[in-house]
Protein backbone atom coordinates (compact mmCIF):
# COMPACT_ATOMS: atom_id res chain seq x y z
CA UNK A 1 0.00 0.00 0.00
CA UNK A 2 0.95 2.92 -1.07
CA UNK A 3 2.67 5.55 1.69
CA UNK A 4 1.89 9.55 1.64
CA UNK A 5 4.47 12.21 3.51
CA UNK A 6 1.98 12.83 5.84
CA UNK A 7 1.65 9.40 6.89
CA UNK A 8 5.07 8.51 7.54
CA UNK A 9 5.59 12.05 10.03
CA UNK A 10 1.95 10.72 11.57
CA UNK A 11 3.72 7.54 12.00
CA UNK A 12 6.73 8.90 13.51
CA UNK A 13 4.37 11.05 15.57
CA UNK A 14 2.80 8.23 16.91
CA UNK A 15 5.75 6.36 18.06
CA UNK A 16 6.69 9.74 19.96
CA UNK A 17 3.78 9.53 21.64
CA UNK A 18 3.06 13.21 19.76
CA UNK A 19 -0.28 14.45 18.66
CA UNK A 20 -0.77 13.60 14.95
CA UNK A 21 -1.23 16.20 12.36
CA UNK A 22 -3.41 17.08 9.24
CA UNK A 23 -0.49 18.35 7.67
CA UNK A 24 3.27 17.78 7.80
CA UNK A 25 3.99 21.70 8.57
CA UNK A 26 1.17 22.32 11.39
CA UNK A 27 3.72 22.35 13.84
CA UNK A 28 7.52 22.65 14.39
CA UNK A 29 7.59 19.42 15.57
CA UNK A 30 5.82 18.24 13.10
CA UNK A 31 8.06 20.05 10.47
CA UNK A 32 10.89 18.63 11.97
CA UNK A 33 9.88 14.98 11.93
CA UNK A 34 9.51 16.08 8.17
CA UNK A 35 13.52 16.74 8.07
CA UNK A 36 14.06 13.44 9.32
CA UNK A 37 11.73 11.34 7.37
CA UNK A 38 13.56 13.03 4.12
CA UNK A 39 16.90 12.63 6.12
CA UNK A 40 15.85 9.02 6.40
CA UNK A 41 14.41 8.77 2.58
CA UNK A 42 17.91 9.26 1.66
CA UNK A 43 19.97 7.20 3.65
CA UNK A 44 17.89 4.11 2.96
CA UNK A 45 17.82 5.35 -0.86
CA UNK A 46 21.40 5.58 -0.92
CA UNK A 47 21.67 1.85 1.02
CA UNK A 48 20.98 -0.65 -2.27
CA UNK A 49 20.11 -0.25 -5.76
CA UNK A 50 16.60 -0.65 -5.05
CA UNK A 51 14.59 -2.17 -7.81
CA UNK A 52 11.48 0.76 -7.47
CA UNK A 53 14.16 3.32 -8.29
CA UNK A 54 15.50 1.95 -11.34
CA UNK A 55 14.42 3.14 -14.62
CA UNK A 56 16.31 3.25 -18.02
CA UNK A 57 17.06 6.80 -19.93
CA UNK A 58 17.33 5.93 -24.14
CA UNK A 59 19.67 8.84 -25.49
CA UNK A 60 19.25 9.15 -29.32
CA UNK A 61 22.72 10.35 -30.77
CA UNK A 62 23.23 12.83 -33.54
CA UNK A 63 25.85 12.85 -36.06
CA UNK A 64 28.60 14.97 -34.99
CA UNK A 65 27.69 15.08 -31.66
CA UNK A 66 29.55 14.06 -28.57
CA UNK A 67 27.26 15.50 -25.41
CA UNK A 68 24.44 14.52 -24.34
CA UNK A 69 21.86 14.99 -21.11
CA UNK A 70 20.47 12.28 -19.41
CA UNK A 71 16.97 14.32 -18.71
CA UNK A 72 15.56 13.64 -15.86
CA UNK A 73 18.61 11.87 -13.90
CA UNK A 74 19.51 14.78 -11.61
CA UNK A 75 22.91 14.24 -9.85
CA UNK A 76 22.94 11.27 -7.51
CA UNK A 77 21.74 8.77 -9.81
CA UNK A 78 23.60 6.04 -9.85
CA UNK A 79 24.90 3.45 -12.59
CA UNK A 80 23.85 -0.17 -13.27
CA UNK A 81 24.18 -0.70 -17.11
CA UNK A 82 24.91 1.49 -20.45
CA UNK A 83 24.01 -0.43 -23.73
CA UNK A 84 24.45 0.62 -27.32
CA UNK A 85 21.32 -0.80 -28.52
CA UNK A 86 21.25 -0.36 -31.93
CA UNK A 87 25.14 -2.03 -32.14
CA UNK A 88 24.07 -4.70 -29.14
CA UNK A 89 27.09 -4.40 -27.28
CA UNK A 90 27.58 -2.62 -23.69
CA UNK A 91 29.56 0.58 -23.51
CA UNK A 92 32.69 1.03 -21.14
CA UNK A 93 33.03 3.92 -18.52
CA UNK A 94 36.54 5.68 -19.09
CA UNK A 95 37.61 8.62 -17.02
CA UNK A 96 37.87 12.22 -18.06
CA UNK A 97 40.73 12.45 -19.25
CA UNK A 98 40.95 10.06 -21.31
CA UNK A 99 38.23 11.10 -23.14
CA UNK A 100 39.61 14.80 -23.33
CA UNK A 101 42.71 12.71 -25.13
CA UNK A 102 40.42 11.42 -27.30
CA UNK A 103 38.86 14.57 -29.02
CA UNK A 104 41.72 16.77 -28.06
CA UNK A 105 45.24 15.08 -29.16
CA UNK A 106 45.23 12.97 -32.52
CA UNK A 107 42.49 12.78 -35.25
CA UNK A 108 38.77 12.44 -34.00
CA UNK A 109 36.81 9.36 -35.07
CA UNK A 110 33.77 9.24 -36.08
CA UNK A 111 31.58 5.71 -35.89
CA UNK A 112 29.73 4.08 -33.03
CA UNK A 113 30.02 4.55 -29.53
CA UNK A 114 31.62 2.26 -27.35
CA UNK A 115 32.76 4.39 -24.33
CA UNK A 116 31.19 7.21 -22.26
CA UNK A 117 32.07 9.50 -19.50
CA UNK A 118 29.78 11.59 -16.72
CA UNK A 119 30.97 15.29 -17.68
CA UNK A 120 29.07 18.56 -16.44
CA UNK A 121 25.31 19.13 -15.64
CA UNK A 122 22.31 20.79 -17.65
CA UNK A 123 19.46 22.11 -15.25
CA UNK A 124 20.29 20.07 -12.79
CA UNK A 125 20.82 16.55 -15.15
CA UNK A 126 23.96 15.34 -15.62
CA UNK A 127 25.84 15.38 -19.26
CA UNK A 128 27.73 12.36 -20.89
CA UNK A 129 30.70 12.64 -23.29
CA UNK A 130 30.62 9.47 -25.55
CA UNK A 131 33.73 8.01 -27.77
CA UNK A 132 33.72 7.28 -30.64
CA UNK A 133 32.04 10.80 -32.06
CA UNK A 134 28.96 9.20 -33.48
CA UNK A 135 28.48 9.52 -37.18
CA UNK A 136 25.00 8.81 -37.12
CA UNK A 137 21.98 7.92 -34.84
CA UNK A 138 22.41 5.39 -32.14
CA UNK A 139 19.98 3.96 -29.05
CA UNK A 140 22.31 4.38 -26.06
CA UNK A 141 20.23 2.87 -23.18
CA UNK A 142 21.58 4.16 -19.66
CA UNK A 143 19.78 2.13 -17.05
CA UNK A 144 20.38 4.02 -13.92
CA UNK A 145 18.73 4.01 -10.19
CA UNK A 146 17.42 7.83 -9.44
CA UNK A 147 16.72 8.60 -5.82
CA UNK A 148 13.69 10.07 -5.29
CA UNK A 149 12.90 13.90 -5.13
CA UNK A 150 12.71 15.15 -1.47
CA UNK A 151 8.68 14.56 -0.36
CA UNK A 152 6.98 18.01 0.10
CA UNK A 153 3.64 18.00 -0.41
CA UNK A 154 1.10 16.32 2.42
CA UNK A 155 0.37 13.59 -0.54
CA UNK A 156 3.85 12.46 -1.85
CA UNK A 157 4.28 8.92 -2.27
CA UNK A 158 7.27 7.37 -0.67
CA UNK A 159 9.05 4.85 -3.03
CA UNK A 160 11.63 2.87 -1.44
CA UNK A 161 10.30 0.41 1.72
CA UNK A 162 7.98 2.84 3.75
CA UNK A 163 8.97 1.19 7.69
CA UNK A 164 12.76 1.29 7.08
CA UNK A 165 12.42 5.47 6.43
CA UNK A 166 10.07 5.12 9.77
CA UNK A 167 12.30 3.31 11.77
CA UNK A 168 14.81 5.24 10.87
CA UNK A 169 13.52 8.45 11.22
CA UNK A 170 12.61 7.79 14.78
CA UNK A 171 15.94 6.86 15.94
CA UNK A 172 16.52 10.40 14.39
CA UNK A 173 13.81 11.87 16.29
CA UNK A 174 14.82 10.08 19.51
CA UNK A 175 18.51 10.71 19.38
CA UNK A 176 17.20 14.72 18.70
CA UNK A 177 15.85 14.95 21.65
CA UNK A 178 17.48 11.70 24.07
CA UNK A 179 16.22 8.38 25.84
CA UNK A 180 12.51 7.40 24.95
CA UNK A 181 10.86 5.01 27.81
CA UNK A 182 14.34 3.16 27.69
CA UNK A 183 14.49 2.90 24.41
CA UNK A 184 17.85 4.57 23.30
CA UNK A 185 18.44 5.80 20.09
CA UNK A 186 21.22 3.27 19.43
CA UNK A 187 19.03 0.28 20.07
CA UNK A 188 16.38 1.38 17.42
CA UNK A 189 19.02 1.88 14.96
CA UNK A 190 20.32 -1.37 15.66
CA UNK A 191 16.71 -2.55 15.13
CA UNK A 192 16.75 -0.37 11.68
CA UNK A 193 19.87 -2.16 10.48
CA UNK A 194 18.40 -5.16 10.82
CA UNK A 195 15.28 -4.33 9.20
CA UNK A 196 17.49 -3.16 6.62
CA UNK A 197 19.53 -6.21 6.31
CA UNK A 198 16.30 -8.24 5.80
CA UNK A 199 14.47 -5.98 3.39
CA UNK A 200 17.93 -6.02 1.10
CA UNK A 201 17.90 -9.92 1.17
CA UNK A 202 14.65 -10.17 0.14
CA UNK A 203 15.05 -7.79 -2.90
CA UNK A 204 17.97 -9.12 -3.91
CA UNK A 205 16.36 -12.80 -3.94
CA UNK A 206 13.37 -11.59 -6.08
CA UNK A 207 15.77 -10.56 -8.47
CA UNK A 208 18.07 -13.44 -8.54
CA UNK A 209 14.86 -15.39 -9.30
CA UNK A 210 13.30 -13.06 -11.79
CA UNK A 211 17.04 -13.71 -13.80
CA UNK A 212 17.47 -17.15 -13.43
CA UNK A 213 18.15 -19.34 -16.62
CA UNK A 214 17.29 -22.56 -16.49
CA UNK A 215 18.97 -24.89 -18.99
CA UNK A 216 16.44 -27.89 -20.33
Amino acid sequence: MATTYLQLVNNVLIRLRETEVSAVGDTPYSSLIGVFVNDAKREVEDAYDWNCLTTTIVVPTVAGTRNYTLTGSGQRFRTLDVLNDTQDYPMQSVPTNWMNRQYYLGTVQSSAPSYYNYSGITNDDTNVDVWPRPDKVYQLRFEVVIPQVDLSANADILKVPPHLVQMLAYAKAIGERGEDGGSGFSEIYQQYRLALADAIAIEKNRYDDENTWIDV
